[in-house]
């Protein structure tokens, strides 16, 4: 290794995933192995990902990292998992561009800068956590020329939060629980990738951005201990659902997958109802969604939406096609309109030409929606929802190539 001062840096980019079979409950707290097998899809990353920059050079003496522009200690357990196991897998490293060697022994003695930044609420139920972890050993592991693939990565980002395996690939993914009691075979592996089931559109109701009062780790910890619901679930129903989800992410069958994927939140969340204490994770404004979500998909001969909500109250809402997922954004705005002083263009955010295709130009448009014709002396209720974000399945990991993306100054390694 040369004595110079250098900066070596990756910058990588990392979509969040909205699970579609629950994961709820560890069977090992310290290694992150779930009770149950579970499904995910990836959000497409222009509109909910985690930006991650790492950096390491000898001027560095120890392991620092930014959130969201603020530094937070990397002391905790999780960060020190995924930072110790890409450490015994880190390689010779030879950038002929900056003439930089390091040999695999020297990782040991170097300490990295982590800087990161999640275009979307932190812990809010949006699976922040996630896109970050997954983000962070993604980029440690191109940093350090670890040789694994993303499967093998994903049994890594696992032990930093459990769901951050299946952001290590796009499309539908799924979280095999293992068998094994060291962990090694509890890992992500993708289903179909995004082009597969390609009209899919997603809508995200933000209802509320605040931090969760119960953490998932608390909520799944009591969950395990003091509910039969769980355990029935993780025995009886998952493995059965879990089968029936392939087939229908397979076959494109939307109608099995809005049931199964309905079913499968409801019943999340009456887990949560079964723990003692309960915890509620839902609010008023997440069940009138889904009333309206219902009422619809009953008026239809399919139906036209699924929906599922994670640990939080924010409803994401699955639409058949774009056709559909028009209509449901005329329906959301019609029951849960901005507050009279809102933009509307910071109220749906994402992929703003559904709103194009909705005829909404305006707030004087959304004002003059008519109500859904399958809901009796439907009400309005607004300024419940904080904001509509427009997106749909997307693709895994990938390094940013771009310098000028990268959120650590390429000559000190510290924050720009």
């Amino acid at each position: 290794m040369e004595e110079k001062t250098w900066v070596r840096m990756v910058t990588a980019q990392t979509p969040t995933n909205i699970a579609v079979i629950k994961y709820w409950g560890k069977r090992d707290e310290t290694l992150i192995l779930p009770v149950n097998d579970s499904i995910s899809v990836t959000l497409d990353p222009a509109h909910l990902c985690t930006t991650t920059t790492v950096a390491v050079s000898p001027s560095f003496d120890q392991d620092r990292m930014w959130l969201n522009g603020k530094e937070i200690s990397l002391s905790g357990g999780r960060y020190q998992n995924c930072l110790r196991e890409i450490r015994a897998r880190a390689c010779d490293v030879q950038d002929e561009e900056k003439g930089i060697k390091i040999a695999k022994k020297d990782w040991e003695k170097l300490h990295v800068h982590v800087a990161s930044y999640n275009n979307f609420p932190t812990a809010a139920g949006l699976a922040s956590s996630a896109a970050g972890f997954a983000c962070l050993v993604f980029a440690l592991a191109k940093l350090m020329n670890a040789k694994e693939d993303n499967s093998e990565l994903s049994a890594i980002a696992r032990q930093g939060s459990g769901s951050a395996c299946r952001s290590l690939f796009g499309g539908f993914v799924k979280w095999n629980m293992g068998k094994a009691e060291d962990g090694s075979d509890s890992l992500a592996v993708q289903l179909v990738d995004e082009k597969h089931w390609d009209e899919l559109v997603i809508i995200i109701a933000v209802v509320s951005s605040r931090q969760k009062e119960t953490s998932s780790t608390t909520g799944m910890r009591d969950s395990v201990e003091t509910s039969l619901l769980l355990e029935h679930r993780a025995k009886e129903v998952v493995p059965k659902r879990t089968k029936q989800m392939e087939e229908a992410i397979k076959n494109r069958d939307f109608g099995s997958f809005a049931q199964l994927a309905c079913a499968d939140s409801n019943q999340f969340h009456a887990v949560c109802l079964d723990t003692c204490p309960p915890i509620f994770y839902m609010n008023d404004t997440s069940h009138r969604i889904i009333s309206c979500v219902e009422k619809w998909n009953h008026s239809e001969e399919t139906p036209q939406v699924a929906y599922t909500f994670d640990a939080g109250p924010n409803a994401v809402l699955i639409a058949h096609n774009r056709k559909a997922a028009t209509q449901l954004l005329q329906r959301l705005l019609f029951c849960f309109p901005p507050n009279s002083d809102a933009d509307l263009d910071s109220y749906v955010i994402g992929d703003k030409s559904i709103l194009k295709d909705a005829g909404i130009e305006d707030m004087k448009d959304v004002e003059a929606l008519s109500p859904p014709p399958e809901i009796k002396n439907a009400e309005r209720s607004k300024g419940e929802v904080s904001y509509f974000i427009c997106t749909k399945p997307g693709r895994g990991p990938v390094l940013l190539a771009d310098e000028s993306q990268a959120l650590l100054h390429p000559e000190t390694g510290l924050p720009k």
